[in-house]
């Protein structure tokens, strides 16, 4: 009976210390906890230089995203790296920035 009692007592007084928890979370903007940087400046107008020599290919100039900011990397003549690579240059769609990158033709 003792042991009965004091069970009850511990449990009653560990529910008068509970408490109802109720939150509401607001976000604000089209995504939550994702900074997206406003698009780069439109490309400078720039002339590329004779190709070194056969199979070489010409990487247009692009804004490279470095933390929050848009840094400039002039184009350049570049060996493709397997035959039939295509370069698909970065860009900026849906407040996201993708990485340029070579792929199959």
């Amino acid at each position: 009976m003792k042991k009965s009692l004091l069970v009850l007592m511990l449990l009653a007084s560990s529910s008068a210390f509970a408490a109802v928890h109720f939150s509401v979370g607001v976000g604000v903007g089209p995504a939550y906890g994702y900074y997206a940087a406003p698009p780069p400046p439109p490309p400078p107008v720039a002339y590329y230089p004779p190709s070194p020599g056969p199979g070489y290919v010409w990487v247009s100039g692009y804004y490279n995203r470095v933390g929050p900011r848009y840094v400039w990397r002039a184009g350049y003549w570049s060996r493709p790296p397997y035959a039939g690579a295509v370069w698909v240059g970065p860009r900026y769609a849906g407040r996201r920035y993708y990485n340029g990158y070579w792929r199959r033709r």
